[in-house]
């Protein structure tokens, strides 16, 4: 597979994220509207990555973020530590005490069950990490000095403001410049990118990112709102892609974007909240690799499970070079991270590949 990663003797850390990461609050089996009691986790769309890679993959990690400096923030730093990730790089940006300068980002998220879908509520304007700009972070020392394997970012990062767009771009230029690879998930929002110029705007800043990717990844709205393809599916809105359709839009952005050494997307037919076909595909050096079908999977909380599979995938290309093992990495983590609280993982390694392997569901004594 063409993908040079940097040896381990090289570089400090495996691997770092670039994005928002903010404090969810949870009402367990109950609704948002109806709380009188929230339970707190951390989460985000590329920090959930990195920190699987750690905790699940046991590989050094590290993040680049922004959170105002107060005891929310602090809050925020603890959720990270416990989760075995570096906090060395993180932007603490001076606040008024009222969030007129700047604040951490809220999550409310209620997981859905059976007929009634999982709904998120997100607080996020002005956030640190919206304002910070590149000079804020220490890219040249990080990726040039302490050396990176592995940058991921992704659109809900970019889409957060107008700066988060600079920054982003900044970022994986330094990272390029030292070799690191670059992944990124398109991770489409239209709520997010309506403020910021809609999806004209999101497809301007996509399209500049993707010269810069090796490892791209993505649904099928990801990649026509984010890229501009249009891909014969099953239905004119694109809602539903057959899997002809699906290895056709993959291949449309091998093509495209002669730069990508991988393409990736997680295949998903939501059957209720809580019961979901979940799969994924993967395009490297001109072949197209399935995962394992998991069928009739029960989901207690979807949050999170495509950025679990990205995680695997991650993992499975750095450290084996086999597309095929890696996209089976991911899509039994992703399943695996489904079927447990709050956005993050909570599987091992070994259960990763236990799952890979066949294992079933037998309590284990």
């Amino acid at each position: 597979m063409n993908l040079q990663v940097r040896p381990k003797e090289e570089c400090m850390f495996d691997a770092v994220s670039l994005g928002e990461i903010m404090l969810r609050l949870d009402p367990g089996e109950g609704r948002i509207r109806t709380a009188r009691s929230f339970r707190a986790w951390e989460g985000g769309g590329e920090y959930n990555v990195i920190r699987g890679l750690r905790r699940c993959f046991g590989l050094k990690t590290t993040v680049l973020t922004a959170f105002a400096d107060n005891e929310v923030g602090k809050l925020m730093e603890d959720f990270i530590l416990q989760g075995g990730v570096d906090t060395s790089y993180i932007y603490w940006k001076k606040t008024d005490g009222m969030g007129r300068i700047c604040r951490n980002g809220l999550n409310f998220t209620e997981r859905g069950f059976g007929i009634r879908g999982a709904i998120g509520c997100s607080d996020r304007a002005n956030t640190a990490i919206s304002q910070a700009k590149p000079e804020d972070f220490d890219f040249e020392g990080l990726f040039g000095k302490a050396g990176v394997r592995w940058l991921h970012t992704g659109g809900i990062y970019a889409a957060l403001s107008e700066q988060s767009c600079e920054t982003v771009i900044a970022a994986i230029r330094t990272a390029k410049k030292y070799g690191t690879i670059v992944s990124y998930d398109l991770n489409y929002r239209p709520s997010m990118w309506g403020a910021i110029g809609g999806i004209e705007k999101a497809q301007e800043v996509n399209k500049e990112i993707a010269q810069y990717v090796d490892v791209m990844i993505g649904n099928e709205e990801d990649f026509t709102a984010c890229l501009g393809f249009q891909i014969e599916g099953n239905d004119e809105n694109l809602k539903t892609l057959n899997l002809d359709g699906y290895r056709k839009m993959i291949n449309k952005a091998a093509e495209t974007y002669p730069n990508f050494k991988v393409v990736a997307t997680t295949l998903r037919t939501v059957k209720t909240a809580t019961v979901n076909d979940w799969s994924a595909l993967c395009w490297a050096d001109g072949e197209i690799y399935k995962a394992h079908d998991y069928n009739r999977l029960e989901i207690m909380d979807r949050v999170g499970g495509g950025d679990s599979f990205a995680s695997g995938l991650i993992y499975g290309l750095m450290e084996t070079g086999d597309p095929e093992k890696a996209v089976n990495y991911g899509a039994a983590h992703g399943a695996l991270a489904m079927t447990t609280p709050g956005d993050t993982t909570m599987a091992s390694k070994n259960e990763v590949e236990a799952i890979m392997s066949g294992s079933g569901a037998r309590v284990k004594r």
